[in-house]
């Protein structure tokens, strides 16, 4: 059980943090203010568990937020990075590695015909509607309430995740004439995308959506939503763009768009895909894909794209992902939201627990939300007081009521049993 260190080191490293960086961080969700509580310091991790500076151990469902499937420290994926690294970092040309995972992927996601690495997510999102934009000749773009896709410009619009968590309604700094190239709609409302694609028509040049909602929390698609989508682009002359950072490698093999059986143009991926190292990448129709240089005119590049050490580790994760591990994480994630709901309910909290295969939100509302409206209507203070008692068990959730839990290959029954141990009690303290 996680104590409170009489001298701590957490709180010299915070100190000389916030020195240095922004709000002492270099993310805004790692500064904990969502919860109130003073922010951690995470010093290493090895299967389920993660140690802060202090020397505590925690059980992790934040999992780097979302790459680390097999749990932290696998031993292949650290044996291939160190084997990697004696035959340097970033040589200038395309290594061996890239054309390994490169293939790993598309054996994966058929949908994915051809494929270009970078270095994040939000360079993903970013680089595939530029690509969408140009292949199109539209500008405009429709998002949903609530969906966080990387920090470029025109994305931080209505955007969930930290955007959510700070309640900030977009972000300074992005031009105005920027942000109206985007159209933003609630999430799993097929109504309000046929009136958009009505009013719009022949001027959107996509649909970017998550095909599993899961920045202001996991939120399900409705049935026949993603398939509306698919069908109202199609007729349009829009791209369909899934953002599978999350989804992708996390809810199977070939990511949402297996799962539901939806295929979009485009699809931009990251997380576990680099096995923990930095990544991103995207990819699609073959048609499309050689619009981007230097096979066609639209221009992208970066020095660091498919740097060997991500390659190798994705290469060693994706290795690790058979069907039968998939199928116990899956009976992982839904016993330990089953534990979770009962726990709930034991206590009289009015806590919806979502999970859609291994990604799970306890929302505290009565109800599963349809829409990032819904969700944030949650109880934050609740869940706030929820996530520090479970902090004081050894138990470590996302610092924010509106992200996803990512239980890992890494967690067993032992894990699963003292976490649902711990959140008895957690709901009960977390009534006000």
């Amino acid at each position: 059980m996680a104590g409170i260190a009489t001298v701590s080191r957490i709180t010299w490293l915070v100190e000389r943090a916030e020195c240095l960086f922004p709000g002492g961080v270099n993310s805004p969700v790692r500064a904990f203010r969502a919860v109130g509580r003073p922010p951690l310091v995470l010093e290493r991790g090895k299967g389920p568990h993660v140690w802060d500076a202090d020397a505590r151990r925690y059980i992790d469902y934040v999992g780097a937020w979302g790459p680390a499937i097999l749990g932290h420290g696998h031993p292949q994926v650290i044996a291939a990075i160190v084997a990697a690294t004696a035959n340097g970092l970033a040589l200038g040309a395309t290594n061996p590695h890239e054309v390994e995972l490169g293939e790993a992927i598309q054996a994966a996601m058929p949908s994915i015909e051809r494929l270009r690495f970078v270095s994040s997510g939000t360079e993903a999102v970013m680089s595939a509607l530029r690509l969408a934009r140009a292949a199109t000749g539209r500008d405009l773009v429709v998002k949903f309430a609530g969906a966080y896709h990387g920090h470029s410009d025109g994305l931080l619009v209505e955007a969930g995740s930290g955007i959510a968590t700070l309640a900030i309604a977009g972000s300074a700094g992005v031009p105005v004439a920027v942000a109206a190239t985007t159209i933003v709609l609630p999430y799993n409302d097929s109504a309000s995308v046929a009136r958009a694609f009505a009013e719009h028509a022949a001027r959107i040049a996509a649909v970017i959506v998550e095909p599993v909602a899961a920045n202001t929390g996991v939120i399900a698609p409705a049935p026949g939503f993603l398939e509306h989508l698919r069908e109202t682009t199609r007729g349009d002359g829009a791209l369909l763009v899934f953002d599978e950072v999350i989804t992708g490698f996390r809810l199977g093999l070939g990511g949402a768009q297996a799962r539901f059986g939806v295929t979009p143009d485009l699809t931009t991926l990251g997380k576990i895909i680099g096995g923990g190292m930095p990544i991103g990448a995207y990819g699609g129709r073959a048609d499309l894909m050689d619009l981007v240089a230097p096979a066609g005119p639209v221009y992208q590049a970066g020095t660091l794209s498919g740097h060997p050490l991500s390659m190798v580790a994705g290469i060693a994760t994706l290795a690790e992902l058979t069907p039968a591990r998939y199928l116990a994480l899956e009976e992982t994630a839904a016993n330990l939201a089953g534990g979770l709901a009962d726990a709930a309910t034991a206590a009289q909290c009015p806590a919806a627990v979502v999970r859609v295969g291994p990604l799970l939100t306890v929302f505290f509302r009565p109800t599963a939300p349809s829409d990032a409206a819904e969700a944030l209507a949650s109880d934050s203070g609740g869940y706030a007081r929820f996530f520090g008692s479970m902090l004081d068990k050894g138990i470590f959730l996302p610092p924010s009521q509106f992200e996803a839990w990512f239980p890992s290959m890494a967690h067993g029954p032992a894990e699963i049993e003292a976490t649902i141990a711990a959140a008895r009690t957690a709901f009960e303290e977390s009534v006000a």
